[in-house]
């Protein structure tokens, strides 16, 4: 019960997720635009210079007003800065600029486009501006405000990042200057391209691992039936095989609670929760990095993993797997204790692949209508809490969540995220779980239906819908692109094509019925006489061999099965 209420938790938080990048440019049709103010909002570096050595770099929010700031630190000419007197810059400055300074103020008292303008009038070559919190906020005209002249660039810095250089100026006796620049994104960021390949690359192996049990589990039975041994054909039901079939109730109640707990994830987010989240993400990290080793070591190690001893609370348990579980246990904490260094990424990704690999390997997709549902539901759930959410809690909630906004932290650890290490702003791109697992679990039927009606490769579903989930994850991260970086629900992308293919090439097939309803494909059963036994009593077999031929004949159309073994 409580490895189901740890795997519960999991797959609700899988879908607190969704593909992301750092919003660089904002376009706000909202924010009034008139000649001289008609900007985007862009985010400028604020590089600082203390006596001649490169200081901390701070990051502001450009203006509506004011010309384009240069895009290459190279074009950007490093000024003197002044503290402002007055602070606020409300009156023209009583001490005397360096010829072509800028001039650090505080916000309040008048409006932006005034201070901008009597910085200009005091020889300032740019004006920086504290604002009264550590948030960024935009810097717009008002209406009434018409031809604006401003030749000067503004920036808004957070409250910290202007108290920090505020101090640099009455701290130190030598000079203080700031560099002001923008940079522009790769066309093509790499950490995308490996987070694409690592994603896709995850789908294929966890679908190969489910299709091949299924197969062994199939082969199995037949040898067992081979051998007249009496085995029950009905499997795969959440029994001792270990394996979960959801069914259209489950995976419209997966969403739903998903739903309360990203709710949950936004209301309580706080360090407290981000920590039990991640003691969370660990055991599930521990149980899915155990499982993909072992199964991977067992063909080396069979004797280890074929024996068995017994375990308090825990039951059976093989000699291999004992052996393998305290380097996950310590792996799994390290990561824990160390999640903030730089290189923590590497762990997080590992326990994050192993576990959606295990999960897609044990939850199964029975038919295209379940999966159909899955998939529809998420689509719609997606959409919802990326987008609509904004009208009623004034902001992304899945963002909100991924990124963690309201605590100190690198937001919900379930997520699988790497560097931009060739991105002048750094951080992270990241994709939630959900956008991983869901589909896989679709693809992974695709490949199971493949293996079991013989299937080639090209003439099967795995390859065509495989394909459709890289394609719509791959225009995912296009439409990021398109839309500097806001964040994007991926199964916006990712569900049409999906589940559009396997549903076209089934209809085209003539086999969308069979994959809709049965999941499986037709096959005539080789073992006469059984459904639930192996084979019938002897004195039922000699009772029938007496009786007549027409009688035979009526019977064995009953009698004999038609679907599969």
């Amino acid at each position: 019960m409580a490895a189901s209420a740890v795997l519960a938790v999991l797959l609700a938080s899988a879908l607190a997720g969704a593909a992301a990048g750092g919003d660089i440019v904002h376009h706000d049709d909202q924010a009034p635009k008139i000649p001289g103010c008609n900007n985007d909002f862009v985010l400028v570096k604020v590089q600082s210079w203390v006596g001649g050595n490169e200081g901390d770099e701070f990051v502001g929010v450009g203006a509506r007003f004011g010309p384009k700031i240069v895009s290459k630190e190279k074009q950007a000419t490093r000024e003197p800065l002044t503290l402002a007197d007055p602070i606020h810059a409300c009156a023209p400055p009583k001490n005397k600029l360096v010829s072509g300074g800028v001039l650090l103020v505080e916000r309040g008292k008048c409006k932006f486009t005034k201070k901008a303008k009597l910085a200009e009038a005091a020889g300032a070559s740019g004006i920086l501006i504290i604002n009264s919190v550590t948030e960024l906020y935009k810097m717009v005209c008002e209406k009434n405000e018409t031809e604006l002249d401003i030749h000067i660039p503004a920036v808004l810095l957070p409250k910290d990042a202007g108290q920090a250089l505020r101090s640099l100026l009455t701290a130190n006796t030598s000079s203080v200057g700031v560099q002001l620049y923008s940079p522009d994104r790769p066309v093509v960021d790499t950490a995308e391209v490996f987070l694409w390949l690592m994603a896709v690359g995850t789908v294929l192996c966890a679908s190969y691992w489910s299709a091949w049990s299924a197969r062994e589990a199939v082969t199995e039975q037949e040898k067992l039936l081979k051998d007249g041994h009496e085995v029950s054909l009905i499997v795969e039901g959440g029994g001792s095989s270990g394996i979960v079939d959801i069914n259209v109730i489950s995976a419209m109640m997966f969403v739903v609670v998903a739903s309360c707990f990203l709710i949950m994830l936004y209301k309580l987010m706080s360090a407290w929760f981000i920590d039990l989240l991640v003691v969370i993400f660990c055991i599930g990290g521990v149980e899915g990095l155990q499982t993909c080793l072992v199964a991977v070591l067992s063909r080396w190690f069979t004797s280890a993993a074929g024996s068995f001893v017994k375990v308090p609370f825990f039951g059976a348990i093989s000699y291999l797997t004992m052996a393998i579980s305290p380097f996950c246990v310590v792996f799994a904490v390290l990561w824990a204790i160390y999640r903030q260094f730089p290189y923590a990424w590497i762990a997080q990704d590992i326990l994050g692949i192993a576990l959606i690999v295990t999960v897609i390997q044990i939850v199964r997709v029975p038919n295209l209508k379940v999966g159909s549902v899955l998939l529809s539901c998420a689509f719609l759930y997606d959409i919802f809490w990326v987008f609509v959410s904004k009208s009623l809690f004034h902001e992304s909630v899945m963002i909100a969540v991924a990124r963690g906004d309201n605590t100190d932290e690198d937001g919900v650890p379930m997520l699988l995220k790497i560097p931009r290490m060739f991105d002048p702003w750094g951080g992270y791109s990241i994709i939630g779980f959900g956008d991983i697992l869901l589909p896989g679990l679709v693809v992974a039927f695709a490949l199971r239906y493949d293996w079991a009606a013989k299937k080639s490769l090209r003439s099967g579903y795995f390859l065509w819908s495989a394909s459709a989930y890289g394609t719509g994850l791959l225009i995912t991260y296009v439409a990021l692109n398109l839309m500097d970086g806001h964040g994007q629900p991926a199964l916006l992308y990712i569900v049409p094509f999906t589940l559009g293919t396997l549903m076209s090439l089934g209809w085209k097939r003539g086999e969308l019925r069979n994959l809709w309803f049965k999941g499986e494909p037709e096959r005539v059963c080789t073992h006469q006489g059984y459904l639930q036994m192996a084979k019938p009593p002897p004195a039922a077999a000699a009772a029938h061999d007496n009786e007549d031929d027409e009688d035979d004949h009526e019977e064995e159309g009953k009698n004999t099965p038609s679907s599969s073994c």
